[in-house]
């Protein structure tokens, strides 16, 4: 049986070692001594020394593939290009920061092995050593998410999993370019097994993952899969329209059968519903705009990433 791991690397010369030593640790291991094992690196456009330790790994060690990107194309098309050139009959991303812990893919294994699920995914339990106000951001995101999307991310759940060959293929037809993996993981469905374990921090190095980006993601992800926000200008502007019919109702009512009039005109009301209205159009025009120009991207048909180096397949 073969096993493939796929790296998505960004500038992780420092972490690279201490997980290629781990994963040829489990791959020598006794409890997996009857399989074989492919490692699947992905450099995402490093502009430090990744992919020369990568290429060292390559000319040395027959289990190790490797794709360079041109450039950074993002970790989502790098888990991309994995799981395309992946051969194995179980298939596992993982982070080369050692957040992941290779430790537990031997488990992993024999839960796949066992058949009584199609996925063994990672899950964090606690957020220990994280930025207290990122940890209050990303589970503000799950509890959002899943409140309008039709599938639920488990809280806590990492890209860190060991899938059968099934799910992989069901992954791969989901060919969109705006990709939000953990949403495609829990929409594709099957079996799914979870492995919970505490955080653990960086062996090496510093994360790429900075507030902005993960906003971004978090967007990227609400977009991808829930048309809520949509739906919520359109609540909102039924709402201030209902509320500004009921605001004329009231001032012809004071102004015509009741005849009570102001000596300074309402200006200045006038200007905030106006300011308020138009503020809320243009948030509408704004969440419109993501989804359109997304579809705008999608149309174009563009690859996911574009691989400037590729490791020959003799060396498998």
């Amino acid at each position: 049986m073969l096993i493939s791991l796929i790296v998505p690397c960004y500038n992780e010369e420092e972490s690279l070692p201490h997980l290629y030593n781990a994963l040829c640790e489990v791959r020598d291991s006794e409890a997996c001594q009857d399989k074989t094992f492919e490692f699947i690196f992905i450099n995402d456009g490093s502009s430090d020394k990744t992919a020369e330790l990568i290429k060292e790994y390559a000319a040395s060690d027959p289990c190790v593939r490797y794709v360079l990107f041109s450039r950074n194309f993002g970790k989502e098309s790098a888990m991309y290009a994995g799981l395309q050139k992946a051969k194995g009959d179980y298939v596992a991303i993982m982070d080369a920061d050692m957040q992941d812990p290779p430790s537990l893919i031997p488990d992993m294994i024999k839960s796949l092995d066992a058949d009584e699920c199609d996925i063994v995914a990672a899950r964090r339990v606690t957020r220990e050593g994280e930025p207290k106000i990122r940890s209050f951001f990303a589970r503000s995101f799950y509890r959002i998410i899943n409140k309008m999307c039709d599938v639920e991310i488990a809280d806590g759940a990492r890209d860190f999993r060991l899938m059968k060959r099934t799910v992989v293929d069901a992954i791969l037809k989901v060919t969109e370019r705006q990709r939000f993996s953990k949403g495609i993981f829990a929409w594709v469905g099957f079996r799914t097994e979870w492995i919970e374990h505490v955080n653990t921090p960086r062996v090496a190095g510093e994360t790429k993952w900075s507030f902005w980006k993960l906003f971004r993601y978090a967007i990227d992800g609400i977009v991808a899969f829930t048309i809520a926000p949509l739906r919520f200008a359109s609540i909102a502007g039924f709402i201030c329209a209902a509320a500004g019919f009921i605001y004329l109702l009231y001032y012809f009512i004071r102004a015509i059968i009741l005849q009570i009039y102001n000596d300074v005109p309402g200006y200045p009301s006038l200007l905030c519903f106006i300011l308020f209205i138009g503020g809320l159009i243009l948030m509408a025009l704004g969440l419109i705009g993501e989804y359109v120009g997304r579809t705008y991207i999608e149309t174009k048909g563009r690859p996911v990433y574009i691989t400037a180096e590729e490791s020959e397949e003799e060396q498998n």
